[in-house]
């Protein structure tokens, strides 16, 4: 099990990899069982990014392993829906946030033809101090959760820290202001008195997400509340024509049993595999830092700036959260977390049926210290999604 999921970022230049460390954790693996107010006052999430820095100029140079905006869409068949997630809007919870995240869009869209949209950032408790891998966080979940869902609103909530209070306040925010979707690309250990805060996470017409971990094999909060669509993370490989190829699982896709968290209905069945405790993460999508994405950010994050690799569950929860977007666009009324929870694991049934495999893609091979099998498992969940048919069927609940 982890402790920790960190952040690595890796200099072309110098072909060196540099461990940017973890972001502000004072919790230690022993207070994990401590019930204490000082245990949750300690409390801060480590963001989960991992990131190559490729060009600090417009030019993107070519690597077969970085897709682009139109390579996700076309691997995933999220070109094939006529839906854009007009009426959406996808709050993106980040510690500290980007000073520079409204021109970084703008350039990001600019390189890859993608129509501007409307952008609110916000800040609850007031500016935060800039930090650059946060930044560069939000530059992933913003300019990706726009590309995959180009006209859902965009609402920035950036927490003054990484605390939980902090954070909790920016969660409680975009609940509060119209989000239809709050996607968390961050997370912490797991705590005995976690149960008294997945009440944030469940709100009607909301759907909320948070990444599973970067680390392996371990449970993190708040991907562990089962109020929360945990998203792990695959390696991706598409054909020569873009068409999507093949999965495994990613090594750094967080996922195990909750050791606080009840077993939900939604995931009854697999209590083989589950017993009686919350399985995370839920459902995955691409995460590799090898099978990466391209990323723009001009707040400088280890001496550098422009276009980045990045990869991680950090990209898995926002493309998911855009998905939801998708799903959402021409509905009377907006999918909760538990609509969506329980559609994913009611359409795919069991190992092998008809609406497991025309709905997802099931990981069978690859680890994260657990080894994904046909069916749920605690690395890719119940796998990642054919959007076409996935969406459609979302959308029809």
């Amino acid at each position: 099990m982890h402790d920790f999921m960190k952040k690595i970022a890796y200099c072309v230049a110098a072909s060196l990899i540099a461990l940017f460390g973890i972001i502000g954790i004072t919790t230690s693996a022993s207070a994990k069982t401590n019930t204490s107010s000082a245990q949750i006052s300690n409390w801060k999430a480590h963001d989960p990014i991992h990131a190559k820095h490729i060009s600090s100029g417009i030019k993107l140079f070519t690597f077969a392993s970085i897709y682009s905006p139109s390579q996700i869409k076309q691997a995933y068949g999220i070109d094939k829906l006529n839906k854009t997630g007009a009426g959406a809007t996808i709050a993106l919870v980040e510690a500290y946030g980007s000073p520079t995240i409204k021109n970084d869009l703008k350039t990001f869209n600019e390189r890859f033809d993608l129509p501007n949209t409307n952008i609110n950032v916000v800040y609850p408790s007031g500016k935060p101090k800039t930090d650059g891998g946060w930044a560069l966080e939000t530059a992933l979940d913003v300019e990706w959760a726009h590309a995959l869902a180009p006209k859902a609103n965009i609402m920035v909530v950036s927490a003054k820290s990484a605390s939980i209070n902090d954070l909790l306040k920016a969660e409680d925010y975009a609940t509060n202001h119209g989000a239809t979707i709050v996607s968390n690309s961050w997370g912490g250990s797991e705590f005995s008195s976690e149960t008294s805060y997945d009440n944030h996470f469940n709100h009607s017409g909301i759907t909320y997400l948070a990444s599973s971990g970067d680390n392996g094999q371990g449970s993190s909060w708040p991907a562990s509340s089962p109020n929360v669509v945990s998203v792990g993370g695959t390696t991706l490989t598409v054909k020569s024509t873009g068409e999507y190829g093949s999965e495994t699982a990613w090594s750094g896709s967080g996922g195990e049993l909750s050791q606080y968290e009840g077993r939900p209905t939604y995931q009854s069945n697999w209590t083989s595999i589950l017993g009686s405790k919350r399985g995370i993460p839920d459902v995955a999508f691409d995460a590799d830092p090898n099978t990466g994405v391209y990323v723009y950010s001009s707040t400088a994050e280890n001496g550098q700036t422009g276009w980045f690799q990045v990869g991680g569950t950090s990209f898995s929860a926002p493309a998911w959260g855009a998905l939801i977007a998708l799903a959402n666009e021409g509905r009377t009324q907006s999918l909760s977390s538990k609509d969506v929870l329980k559609t994913i694991y009611s359409t795919a049934g069991k190992t092998g049926s008809k609406g497991y495999k025309t709905n997802f893609h099931d990981i069978v091979s690859g680890s994260n210290g657990y080894t994904a099998n046909a069916g749920y498992d605690v690395v890719t969940g119940i796998g990642s999604p054919i959007a076409n048919k996935f969406i459609t069927t979302l959308n029809d609940k």
